[in-house]
């Protein structure tokens, strides 16, 4: 018996480890600055790591994203309430003495260290501007029942353009193809989310970067979404469309 308990446990820890390590090769991109390189990192879901001029942006860290090997943060970006974006357990982790977080007033509830940050606001942060895109839901089908209220409501998450040394990121959070979304102007690159039904199609993601036309797309939040759909969508239209993988398997 013993000796099937420390197969069954070594074998638990195996995959782990497997897990660990694939979540730990991941496709870091870097971008061109006036100010210097900036370097994106993909992490899990939502989750990401932004690092430029020697600061570290952490965005929606939560569960079961894994941040081994990567520094804490110098700032943590939160966009909503729900579990895949904000995960209080996972905040403090990435946290150092420091660390500041920037969230939507909703979040700052329950992440009570945060600075709140209203649609429409924007911030500077140690060379970088913030600027709180609304993020929400246009589809009544975009509900838990019909007649409930949307997943998503106006007013009460961020999207985030991230504007460091000229060069703008889109980080879209959960949301539809807003006016605000397509109104944008000279983003360089783009983080588009997709899944259903929660927030776009692939097809309806493709209409909304074409509406604002960023320089890069990358596709994330995209659980379960077929991505072949989107890049095929943006054939043609000078858009360069990055599939990363967001979803280690073990």
């Amino acid at each position: 018996m013993k000796s099937i308990v420390s197969l069954i446990a070594c074998a638990v820890l195996a995959m782990f480890a497997v897990s660990v390590r694939a979540q730990m090769e991941r496709p870091v991109q870097t971008f061109k600055s006036s100010k210097g390189p900036i370097k994106i990192t993909p992490v899990y879901h939502a989750a990401m790591e932004i690092e430029a001029g020697g600061k570290v942006i952490v965005v929606d860290p939560a569960k079961p994203a894994l941040f081994t090997g990567l520094p804490q943060a110098d700032l943590i970006l939160i966009t909503d309430i729900h579990g895949d974006h904000m995960d209080a357990d996972l905040v403090k982790a990435e946290s150092k003495e420091g660390t500041e977080i920037i969230a939507p007033p909703a979040v700052v509830k329950t992440i009570t260290t945060a600075s709140p940050l209203s649609n429409g606001e924007k911030k500077e942060w140690n060379g970088w501007t913030i600027e709180a895109i609304p993020m929400y839901n246009t589809t009544a089908t975009r509900a838990p029942k019909p007649g409930a209220e949307v997943f998503h409501t106006k007013g009460r998450g961020n999207g985030y353009v991230l504007t460091y040394g000229g060069t703008r990121i889109y980080i879209s959070g959960d949301t539809e193809g807003t006016p605000e979304m397509q109104a944008l102007k000279n983003i360089d690159v783009a983080f588009i989310c997709m899944n259903m039904p929660y927030t776009m199609t692939p097809e309806e993601a493709a209409d909304a970067v074409k509406a604002f036309h960023p320089k890069v797309a990358i596709p994330y939040h995209y659980r379960g979404s077929d991505l072949a759909i989107f890049q095929k969508a943006l054939e043609g239209s000078g858009i360069d469309v990055r599939l990363l993988e967001w979803y280690p398997k073990a």
